[in-house]
């Protein structure tokens, strides 16, 4: 039985605020391209300001990585509990 429910529940959780933060990041990337005039600004949006922007929207992804990576090393590093007669 694992001992970093905890730590695995927090992951879970920051992977759902990732993948909400990320869908919303894209989407407003692509309507501000749409809404900015001429063809320069459109492209400088998208292939400047849209991987900053999904950067930026993924730290939940690498937070929920940590933790994942954290309770996993902690599951294979702790002592098994003696049974119990």
């Amino acid at each position: 039985m694992s001992r970093y429910k905890t730590l695995r529940t927090w992951s879970l959780f920051l992977m759902m605020i990732g993948v909400v933060s990320v869908v919303a990041a894209a989407i407003g990337v692509i309507s501000l391209a749409i809404s900015v005039e001429g063809f320069w600004d459109t492209l400088g949006v998208l292939l400047f300001g849209g991987p900053i922007v999904l950067l930026f929207a993924s730290w939940p992804f690498a937070l929920g990585q940590m933790m994942r990576a954290i309770a996993d090393i902690g599951d294979t590093v702790a002592p098994e509990a003696p049974p119990i007669i």
